[in-house]
């Protein structure tokens, strides 16, 4: 039986592959709005990263979501989802 191909996604924090299941996907709405997708099912643009808060940090600090959404995205929005993810991991 042949096996089934799994889908690899790039961290946009430490820029690595890994299967699209072990990422949390970042998500610009079609209103603007971004923010972390735990389902995957949310419509808008997304982007992949670890879900550890120094990939998060990384990210930020190169501003590669900014780079991948194509807009400026503020500090109270990076707040609130390292707040979500430091939920999400404890």
């Amino acid at each position: 039986m042949k096996e089934k191909k799994l889908p690899l996604r790039m961290c946009t924090g430490c820029s690595e592959h890994k299967p699209k299941k072990e990422l949390v996907r970042v998500v610009r709405s079609p209103e603007g709005e971004i923010s972390l997708d735990l389902t995957g099912r949310k419509p808008g643009r997304g982007a992949y990263i670890c879900p550890s808060l120094d990939c998060l940090r990384k990210a930020r600090r190169a501003k590669r979501l900014e780079r991948a959404f194509s807009c400026q995205i503020p500090d109270a929005v990076y707040d609130a989802m390292e707040k979500e993810m430091a939920d999400g991991e404890g």
